[in-house]
């Protein structure tokens, strides 16, 4: 116990209702019914005249005198619900008591001299206050002291702190009758804590707290030793969901347990796991089942939330983006393949009207795994694969536009990553994407337009201008007069080229470099 702390001014005692159980679990009014309570500290007393006086003699010798500036208030003991209607008295309470005035005695002695801070002081019995034998006095940081009358055997028996104190104590001759325990970080959870070392059962009394409040009171009953308590906190927080930060809070407080023999375990598996499935085949099944799925807005619900994890996942430096690019590649060529297939299909004549239907989809899930590839920054190869589809692309001349538009709007995404530096594929592979797959996009152009409801005519017809202008001035030249022809036969069923042809123009005619260059 230490031997001197912090001084304070003249104590400040207030009146404090504090509702009792039999079983000595507390709690706390409202805080408008504690300000009602502070204003008229007389109105909880409703016992009868013998509790009355009984009262008033006690609250008598135990509160120091007041400064002249404050009036002196009373000490309202917690009430212990023992249906008995007078109380007496016994040896050990009036030597418990003696204890309690000399603790307040050393407070009036050791407060500062001009000191303006004052303790807010609360009085709390637990079980039969009259039959206490011990006085817990706790110093909270906040500047609240409260005054706790307890029994020696029940904070022995729940408690390994108190046993080894109150033991280290009584070897000097006469047991102790009061222990001071100072800088409280959560006074009003120690206090808690207390109580609940009178329940039969903690766990019950949690089902109404938060995991937050949990957490405090399993914190004070680890470090009080009261491992009943802490194997409550544990059993409610088993049972109960974890809602957002609170996972974090939780396993930071539990994991420094698992050296003790409080078992753990079965709260670190909700967030870990030994099973012998790892996370890429995980993942491999969820990619397979989202990419054969044929229920519109299931796919597009899990599409976006599948997107949008791997996107906050993006940045892992375990080594598993690599297994992951080869699961996303995997599924892409996967997704070529029945592409292929399917076109072949509908090349011929009077092929089922569910072909077209198969071709959305297959598109659909390409541009769902580009988006992918995208945001894991390792679109580059799949540029490539796209790029060198020339069966693909001859296979698109043939079909009905009304079956084939939807896998232009492939290249046109490849177009508008190529402008945004999304992507860097070579100098090679951007051209042939353009001689491979131009062409197809500008047959298929007014159908993207009409029926696409993402298409965006200016992002892509800037995506595709910055391509071209990539490229050495013999084949930006080649590539703008094609589409030169096009554009004035289409109009507006056509790509607008104009701004790229007109830095073309610049670059051909004034050749500002040439000359700098001579």
């Amino acid at each position: 116990m230490e031997e001197s702390r912090r001084r304070r001014g003249p104590a400040r005692v207030r009146a404090v209702p504090i509702a009792v159980t039999p079983e000595g679990f507390w709690c706390c009014p409202s805080p408008a019914a504690l300000h009602k309570s502070l204003k008229n500290p007389h109105h909880h007393h409703h016992g009868t005249g013998n509790n009355s006086s009984h009262c008033s003699k006690q609250q008598q010798r135990k509160i120091p005198s007041a400064p002249p500036s404050v009036a002196p208030s009373s000490v309202q003991n917690a009430p212990s619900v023992t249906g008995e209607s007078a109380r007496r008295e016994a040896p050990d309470e009036q030597d418990t008591a003696a204890a309690e005035v000399a603790a307040d005695k050393r407070e009036e002695k050791t407060g500062d001299v001009g000191g303006e801070a004052q303790q807010h002081k609360i009085c709390v019995g637990f079980g039969q206050p009259e039959t206490s034998d011990l006085t817990v006095m706790l110093y909270g940081k906040e500047g609240i002291a409260v005054r706790m009358s307890v029994h020696r055997d029940v904070l022995c028996e729940s408690s390994t702190f108190f046993s080894q104190k109150l033991s280290d104590d009584s070897h000097g001759g006469s047991p102790m009758r009061c222990v001071e325990i100072h800088d409280c970080d959560d006074a009003e959870i120690y206090v808690e804590t207390v109580g609940l070392m009178y329940c039969d059962e903690a766990k019950h009394k949690l089902l109404k707290q938060n995991v937050s409040r949990v957490l405090r009171i399993m914190k004070v009953a680890e470090s009080l030793g009261f491992h009943a308590c802490v194997k409550s906190c544990l059993d409610y927080l088993e049972a109960v969901p974890w809602v957002g930060e609170e996972e974090d809070s939780v396993v930071s407080s539990i994991r420094h347990l698992q050296s003790k023999a409080y078992g753990v375990s079965p709260l670190l598996k909700r967030v870990t796991s030994d099973s012998v499935y790892s996370p890429t085949d995980t993942l491999s099944n969820i990619m397979e089942m989202v990419l054969k799925s044929n229920d519109d807005r299931g796919r597009r619900e899990m599409k976006a939330l599948v997107l949008n994890l791997l996107k906050d996942s993006s940045h892992c430096t375990d080594g598993t983006s690599d297994i992951c690019s080869e699961l996303f590649y995997s599924s892409c060529r996967c997704c070529l393949e029945r592409l292929q297939l399917l076109f072949a299909e509908a090349s011929e004549a009077g092929f089922p009207s569910q072909v077209t239907r198969q071709i959305t989809l297959e598109t659909d899930n390409l541009l769902w795994l580009v988006e992918i590839l995208v945001n894991q920054r390792i679109c580059d190869d799949f540029v490539v694969m796209w790029a060198n589809q020339s069966e693909l692309a001859s296979l698109h001349a043939k079909l009905p536009v009304a079956s084939r538009h939807t896998v232009s709007s492939i290249t046109a995404r490849l177009f508008v990553g190529i402008g945004r530096g999304e992507m860097l594929p070579s100098k090679d592979t951007r051209l042939l994407l353009l001689q491979v797959w131009l062409q197809a996009l500008i047959d298929d152009y007014s159908w993207l337009q009409c029926s696409c409801r993402s298409f965006d005519r200016k992002l892509v017809e800037e995506g595709i201008g910055q391509t071209i202008l990539t490229l050495p001035l013999e084949d930006q030249r080649s590539i703008l007069l094609s589409w030169l022809g096009r554009f004035l036969k289409l109009g507006d069923n056509c790509p607008n080229l104009q701004r790229a042809f007109e830095v073309w123009w610049r670059r051909t005619f004034v050749r500002p470099y040439v000359s700098q260059a001579r």
